[in-house]
């Protein structure tokens, strides 16, 4: 796929900020740039909106929203997102998808979410959730740091008679359980490579607690939960402001009508609901989810999955406080997160996501030595066998294992151009399947001298219908279709008439018979005929709008024969 761009490396902020800088220098007809927020560290939370201002304003057009690094070590969704900004701006005008989204459509993206975290993650050896802040930090602990040199923090191994581990017999480069029955043998604590804190011999060893302990995606309005529940959420709901201005820049943008919000690892797809089972959302919302999401499947290889009813494993205290709930749930947006990047399928163990996402640790550690054995044959710069090192508290210890920022949490970057342009193909046909408002005929007849009767045909060529989601009903945010006539007199029928949704080509019915045909049932109601008798004459110009919130606006115009 062409860019002007190369993705096989991750941006820092300072060549992302230079990045959307020369987009919006380069195409000022297609891209805007703006700030959506300015970081405690002074850094911009940038947000690009995409459309072609020559055919109409941003607000005017069916929108999409694109987003990446709510997380701050999953910077993958950074270079997918701004892997999308490029493709779509260097072929405008060559590519039919591409000129057809911009002309048509306003996409709107955060390439950074949180430009303070990950620039932490990328310019340090620290991992961390969301961001740099101080929140709920505990001193005491093994603290991550790199000891040996190398800026990477690995795994670093301690004997002692008391530790659970022991050198796998099958493969000494390898880790395995200690059997109930292991009385006697070398065995290891394992903990990140690492100083001690606070430590007098006399307690058991622990990792240090993070000091940065907030997680952004437990800080948004729907299913928000108090710390004690849920770690990192916050002191209350949209207390960061990065959260804030995600949740602001979305209400004050309400074209919006599709969401994909981009996060690291595991090469799946979910969609919502996620405080709630798949079955008590409308059915015709989870089928057009799944529709989308096999889409999804075919463009990235990511399994589809429902939040709630898959991913969650515990659906009492189910994590929650999610973008893309807050998406469906409160605004009746389909919404998408996009866990990029899947290791374990790589290595040939893939997980098993709606059995055992937590489940038989032997089978876990056999997936885990896998991913060690694929990286050291397809990356093994990102690898380092056992090695002893003196530790100033432990003595004699060794340090080992991939590079788990750029292995396991992040593709190695020869690897990252693959993830980029596969979901970018996913995002343009999910853009595509936004409501689409056409104004399908629009004419007028002379009944007598003076007065005509107008007709107008309006309808949704989109896969969604205008209302998005039956869920934005029950929310009672779905805006109807308005119809408005001007430049004459109205004898019969209203000025403005209005509809209140009009079906996508989702609410179809069809069929596929064993014994017969495939068909189709019922044709969805995406159109509708408005009429009006008007007075006027001969050379008037009559004007027609048609408008909806989520599906744009257009307008037509008669004379009058």
């Amino acid at each position: 796929m062409k860019t002007t761009f190369t993705y096989d490396h991750y941006f820092k902020y300072d060549e992302l900020k230079k990045m959307l800088e020369y987009f919006a220098a380069t195409y000022p007809d297609l891209a805007e740039l703006e700030v959506n927020c300015v970081t405690e560290e002074g850094r911009n939370q940038y947000v690009i909106t995409l459309t072609n201002k020559k055919t109409g304003y941003a607000l005017s057009k069916p929108g999409w929203y694109l987003d990446g690094n709510i997380h701050a070590g999953e910077v993958t969704s950074t270079q997918a997102a701004m892997h999308t900004v490029d493709y779509l701006l260097t072929n405008y005008g060559s590519d039919v998808q591409a000129t057809k989204l911009l002309d048509e459509m306003t996409i709107y993206v955060i390439p950074r979410v949180t430009p303070d975290g990950a620039e932490t993650y990328l310019t340090t050896t620290k991992t961390l959730r969301s961001v740099n802040r101080d929140y709920q930090g505990e001193p005491g602990g093994i603290d991550g740091q790199d000891l040996d040199g190398d800026d990477v923090v690995r795994m670093m191994r301690i004997p002692t008679p008391y530790g659970a581990w022991k050198i796998d017999p099958k493969d000494p480069s390898t880790m395995t359980l200690r059997d109930p029955g292991d009385a006697e043998g070398v065995f290891y604590d394992i903990y990140p490579e690492g100083v001690l804190e606070d430590y007098d011999g006399s307690e058991n060893l622990k990792q240090k607690k993070t000091p940065w302990g907030l997680d952004f995606n437990r800080n948004f309005p729907l299913g928000w939960f108090p710390d004690s529940r849920q770690p990192g959420a916050g002191k209350y709901p949209l207390s960061n402001p990065e959260t804030k201005a995600i949740v602001d820049f979305v209400l004050a943008h309400p074209n919006i009508g599709g969401a994909a919000i981009g996060h690291t690892s595991g090469g799946i797809l979910l969609y919502p609901p996620g405080t709630r089972a798949a079955k008590t959302a409308p059915a015709a919302d989870i089928d057009a989810f799944k529709a989308i999401a096999a889409m999804g499947q075919e463009e990235l290889g990511y399994l589809p999955m429902n939040i709630f009813d898959s991913f969650m494993t515990d659906q009492e205290q189910f994590d929650s406080g999610a973008l893309d709930d807050w998406m469906y749930q409160s605004q009746g947006i389909p919404a998408y997160t996009v866990e990029f990047w899947d290791i374990a399928t790589k290595a040939g163990v893939p997980m098993d996501w709606g059995q055992e996402r937590f489940g038989d640790p032997k089978k876990s550690i056999q997936r885990f030595n896998a991913c060690i054995k694929w990286v050291k044959e397809n990356a093994p710069e990102y690898y380092m066998d056992w090695t002893e090192y003196e530790h100033p508290v432990f003595g004699k210890v060794e340090i080992g294992g991939f590079h788990y920022k750029f292995t396991h949490q992040n593709p190695p970057p020869k690897f990252l151009l693959a993830e980029c342009e596969n979901d970018t193909r996913f995002n343009i046909r999910f853009a595509l399947a936004m409501p689409k408002l056409v104004i399908e005929d629009f004419s007028a007849e002379k009944v007598e001298d003076g007065v005509y009767k107008v007709t107008a045909i309006v309808g949704n060529r989109g896969y969604l219908p205008t209302n998005l989601t039956d869920e934005a009903f029950k929310l009672k945010v779905a805006k109807p279709v308005y119809v408005k006539l001007d430049g004459a007199e109205l004898l019969s029928g209203k000025a403005e008439e209005k509809v209140e949704s009009l079906s996508g080509y989702s609410r179809t019915a069809t069929g596929v018979f064993f014994y017969g045909n495939i068909t189709t049932s019922e044709s969805a109601p995406a159109k509708k005929k408005f009429s009006w008798i008007v007075k006027a004459k001969a050379g008037d110009v009559l004007k027609l709008t048609a408008k909806n919130e989520k599906a744009g606006v257009k307008t037509q115009e008669i004379t009058l024969a």
